[in-house]
Protein backbone atom coordinates (compact mmCIF):
# COMPACT_ATOMS: atom_id res chain seq x y z
CA UNK A 1 0.00 0.00 0.00
CA UNK A 2 1.14 3.79 -0.91
CA UNK A 3 0.77 6.10 2.05
CA UNK A 4 -0.71 9.57 0.85
CA UNK A 5 -0.18 12.25 3.65
CA UNK A 6 -3.01 14.79 2.84
CA UNK A 7 -1.06 17.96 4.46
CA UNK A 8 1.53 20.68 3.72
CA UNK A 9 2.88 20.55 6.77
CA UNK A 10 6.58 20.00 7.14
CA UNK A 11 5.98 19.13 10.24
CA UNK A 12 3.82 16.82 9.74
CA UNK A 13 5.97 15.07 6.87
CA UNK A 14 9.31 15.23 9.18
CA UNK A 15 7.01 13.03 12.05
CA UNK A 16 5.52 10.57 9.58
CA UNK A 17 9.17 10.39 7.68
CA UNK A 18 10.00 8.64 11.36
CA UNK A 19 8.05 5.50 10.37
CA UNK A 20 7.43 5.66 7.17
CA UNK A 21 10.27 5.62 4.14
CA UNK A 22 8.36 6.29 1.43
CA UNK A 23 5.30 8.01 1.45
CA UNK A 24 3.91 11.01 -0.57
CA UNK A 25 2.63 14.48 -0.32
CA UNK A 26 -0.62 15.71 -1.95
CA UNK A 27 -1.84 18.89 -0.31
CA UNK A 28 -5.45 19.30 0.82
CA UNK A 29 -7.39 22.42 0.50
CA UNK A 30 -10.24 21.14 2.26
CA UNK A 31 -12.09 23.91 4.27
CA UNK A 32 -11.73 24.25 7.86
CA UNK A 33 -14.96 26.41 8.37
CA UNK A 34 -16.93 24.37 10.88
CA UNK A 35 -20.36 24.90 12.65
CA UNK A 36 -20.44 26.26 16.38
CA UNK A 37 -23.13 23.43 16.89
CA UNK A 38 -19.95 20.95 16.80
CA UNK A 39 -18.45 19.68 19.93
CA UNK A 40 -15.40 21.53 20.17
CA UNK A 41 -12.99 18.60 21.12
CA UNK A 42 -14.76 17.11 17.84
CA UNK A 43 -13.36 19.66 15.66
CA UNK A 44 -10.20 18.72 14.84
CA UNK A 45 -11.47 15.08 14.06
CA UNK A 46 -13.77 16.50 11.38
CA UNK A 47 -11.13 18.62 9.90
CA UNK A 48 -8.57 15.64 9.71
CA UNK A 49 -11.53 13.42 7.76
CA UNK A 50 -12.17 16.57 5.47
CA UNK A 51 -8.61 16.48 4.69
CA UNK A 52 -8.36 12.76 3.94
CA UNK A 53 -11.69 13.00 1.95
CA UNK A 54 -10.37 15.95 -0.08
CA UNK A 55 -7.27 14.17 -1.80
CA UNK A 56 -7.70 12.13 -4.90
CA UNK A 57 -7.19 8.56 -3.87
CA UNK A 58 -5.69 5.45 -6.37
CA UNK A 59 -6.12 2.10 -5.60
CA UNK A 60 -3.81 0.64 -3.59
CA UNK A 61 -3.44 4.17 -1.28
CA UNK A 62 -3.72 4.78 2.09
CA UNK A 63 -4.81 9.00 2.53
CA UNK A 64 -3.73 9.94 6.05
CA UNK A 65 -5.39 13.37 7.05
CA UNK A 66 -4.52 15.28 10.31
CA UNK A 67 -5.74 18.36 12.21
CA UNK A 68 -4.91 19.97 15.34
CA UNK A 69 -6.07 22.54 17.52
CA UNK A 70 -5.45 23.91 20.66
CA UNK A 71 -8.42 24.43 23.41
CA UNK A 72 -7.68 27.41 26.57
CA UNK A 73 -10.60 28.00 28.86
CA UNK A 74 -13.54 27.27 26.00
CA UNK A 75 -11.95 28.62 23.42
CA UNK A 76 -11.02 26.79 20.00
CA UNK A 77 -7.41 28.36 18.95
CA UNK A 78 -6.24 27.52 15.43
CA UNK A 79 -4.25 29.65 13.20
CA UNK A 80 -4.01 33.31 14.16
CA UNK A 81 -5.29 35.98 11.87
CA UNK A 82 -2.18 38.36 12.20
CA UNK A 83 0.35 39.30 14.81
CA UNK A 84 -1.93 41.07 17.24
CA UNK A 85 -4.11 37.82 17.47
CA UNK A 86 -0.96 35.34 17.90
CA UNK A 87 0.00 38.08 20.86
CA UNK A 88 -3.47 37.63 21.95
CA UNK A 89 -3.08 34.12 21.83
CA UNK A 90 0.12 33.20 23.30
CA UNK A 91 -1.14 35.55 26.24
CA UNK A 92 -4.01 33.46 27.09
CA UNK A 93 -1.97 30.47 27.38
CA UNK A 94 0.47 32.15 29.85
CA UNK A 95 0.43 30.86 32.95
CA UNK A 96 -1.99 28.22 32.16
CA UNK A 97 -3.02 24.65 30.59
CA UNK A 98 -4.39 23.74 27.71
CA UNK A 99 -5.45 21.02 25.67
CA UNK A 100 -3.74 20.12 22.32
CA UNK A 101 -6.04 17.84 19.97
CA UNK A 102 -5.16 16.23 16.72
CA UNK A 103 -7.79 14.76 14.68
CA UNK A 104 -6.71 11.85 12.73
CA UNK A 105 -8.30 10.55 9.67
CA UNK A 106 -6.62 7.24 8.28
CA UNK A 107 -9.15 6.05 4.61
CA UNK A 108 -8.23 3.52 2.07
CA UNK A 109 -10.76 2.48 -1.06
CA UNK A 110 -12.81 0.39 1.16
CA UNK A 111 -12.26 1.80 4.65
CA UNK A 112 -12.12 4.65 6.94
CA UNK A 113 -10.81 5.47 10.59
CA UNK A 114 -10.66 8.72 12.27
CA UNK A 115 -9.92 9.15 15.93
CA UNK A 116 -7.91 12.08 17.75
CA UNK A 117 -5.65 12.07 20.76
CA UNK A 118 -5.21 14.94 23.42
CA UNK A 119 -2.47 16.31 25.48
CA UNK A 120 -2.28 18.48 28.21
CA UNK A 121 0.69 21.52 27.90
CA UNK A 122 0.88 23.55 30.92
CA UNK A 123 2.86 27.22 30.10
CA UNK A 124 4.83 29.07 32.75
CA UNK A 125 4.11 32.86 32.56
CA UNK A 126 5.42 35.14 29.82
CA UNK A 127 5.75 38.48 29.85
CA UNK A 128 4.20 41.06 27.13
CA UNK A 129 7.89 42.01 25.81
CA UNK A 130 8.96 37.64 25.52
CA UNK A 131 5.54 37.07 23.69
CA UNK A 132 6.51 39.82 21.16
CA UNK A 133 9.88 38.86 20.86
CA UNK A 134 9.02 35.23 20.08
CA UNK A 135 5.93 36.40 17.52
CA UNK A 136 8.59 38.56 15.65
CA UNK A 137 11.16 35.94 15.32
CA UNK A 138 8.74 33.10 14.60
CA UNK A 139 5.98 33.78 13.03
CA UNK A 140 3.97 30.93 14.16
CA UNK A 141 0.80 32.09 11.95
CA UNK A 142 0.70 28.11 10.85
CA UNK A 143 0.03 26.94 13.75
CA UNK A 144 -2.35 26.32 16.12
CA UNK A 145 -2.58 28.64 19.42
CA UNK A 146 0.18 30.23 17.78
CA UNK A 147 3.21 28.46 18.81
CA UNK A 148 5.28 25.83 17.93
CA UNK A 149 6.48 23.36 20.99
CA UNK A 150 9.12 22.00 18.87
CA UNK A 151 10.68 25.44 18.86
CA UNK A 152 11.69 28.58 20.98
CA UNK A 153 8.46 28.44 22.45
CA UNK A 154 9.96 25.09 24.26
CA UNK A 155 11.45 27.73 26.87
CA UNK A 156 7.94 28.51 27.42
CA UNK A 157 6.28 24.83 28.59
CA UNK A 158 6.71 23.60 31.89
CA UNK A 159 4.85 20.43 31.57
CA UNK A 160 3.57 18.29 29.23
CA UNK A 161 1.32 15.27 29.88
CA UNK A 162 0.25 12.90 26.37
CA UNK A 163 2.22 12.77 22.93
CA UNK A 164 4.96 15.52 22.58
CA UNK A 165 4.59 14.21 18.60
CA UNK A 166 0.60 15.67 19.42
CA UNK A 167 1.41 18.56 20.35
CA UNK A 168 3.32 18.96 17.27
CA UNK A 169 0.98 18.37 14.80
CA UNK A 170 1.24 14.45 14.43
CA UNK A 171 0.23 11.90 16.92
CA UNK A 172 2.62 9.33 15.93
CA UNK A 173 1.55 6.30 18.28
CA UNK A 174 -1.74 6.62 17.76
CA UNK A 175 -0.64 6.50 14.19
CA UNK A 176 1.08 3.50 13.79
CA UNK A 177 -1.92 2.09 15.86
CA UNK A 178 -4.45 2.65 13.27
CA UNK A 179 -2.16 1.69 10.64
CA UNK A 180 -1.59 -1.70 12.03
CA UNK A 181 -4.50 -2.77 13.58
CA UNK A 182 -7.25 -0.96 11.19
CA UNK A 183 -5.05 -1.48 7.79
CA UNK A 184 -2.48 -4.04 8.61
CA UNK A 185 0.12 -2.15 7.89
CA UNK A 186 3.59 -2.65 10.02
CA UNK A 187 6.03 1.26 9.69
CA UNK A 188 8.27 0.25 12.42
Amino acid sequence: MKIVLASASARRKEILSMVCDDFEIRISNANEDYSPDIPLYDVARLLAERKALSVPMNDGEIIIGCDTVVLCDGELMGKPKDRDDAIRMLEKLSKNAHSVISGICVRSCDKMFCDSVESFVYMREMSRAEIEKYVDKEQPYDKAGAYGIQESAGAFVSRIDGDFYNIVGLPICRLVEILRDEFSILTV
